[in-house]
C-alpha cells in the first residue's frame, strides 16, 4: 500500500492501495479509442471487456518512494496505428493517476497482447458512443 505524508497541516497519513491506483489506470486506459480490452494477466493475453469491477484487475502497480510504475496489458482494434494509440494510453494513464492520486508516475509500460478485427455491427456500436 502506498503512503503519502500530509505534513502541511499534520492531518495524518493517506494510504492509497495499489488496487485503487490500478482501477484509476484501467479507467484511463479504457478511455482511449482503439483499446478494446484490458487484459487480466500480462503474460497470457487473456482479456475482458470493460466493466467497473474489473478495470483494475491484471494491472500491475509498484510504488516506491512516491513514484509509481504501472504495467497494463491491452487488446487493440485491428487497423489502428498501435504506436500512436499506446502513446495516448501512456499519457492519459500518467496524467490521470497523477491528478487523482497525487503520485508521480515514473513509467507506464503497455503490453499489446492481442488484436481484434471488429465486425461491422461492433463498429456501429462504438460510433454511437
Amino acid at each position: 500500500m502506498n503512503e503519502m505524508n500530509r505534513d502541511e497541516a499534520n492531518l495524518g497519513i493517506v494510504n492509497i492501495s495499489d488496487e485503487v491506483i490500478g482501477v484509476v489506470a484501467g479507467i484511463a486506459a479504457s478511455e482511449i479509442d482503439g483499446i478494446l480490452e484490458i487484459n487480466h494477466n500480462n503474460s497470457t493475453g487473456i482479456g475482458h471487456k470493460f466493466s467497473k469491477k474489473s478495470l483494475g484487475k491484471g494491472i500491475k502497480v509498484n510504488v516506491e518512494n512516491g513514484e509509481a510504475v504501472i504495467e497494463i496489458g491491452v487488446t487493440v482494434q485491428y487497423g489502428i496505428k498501435i504506436p500512436d494509440v499506446v502513446s495516448q494510453v501512456q499519457e492519459n494513464v500518467r496524467r490521470t493517476v497523477e491528478a487523482i492520486t497525487g503520485l508521480k508516475v515514473a513509467l507506464v509500460n503497455i503490453y499489446v497482447q492481442n488484436i481484434i478485427i471488429l465486425k461491422q455491427e461492433d463498429k456501429n456500436e462504438i460510433l454511437k458512443k
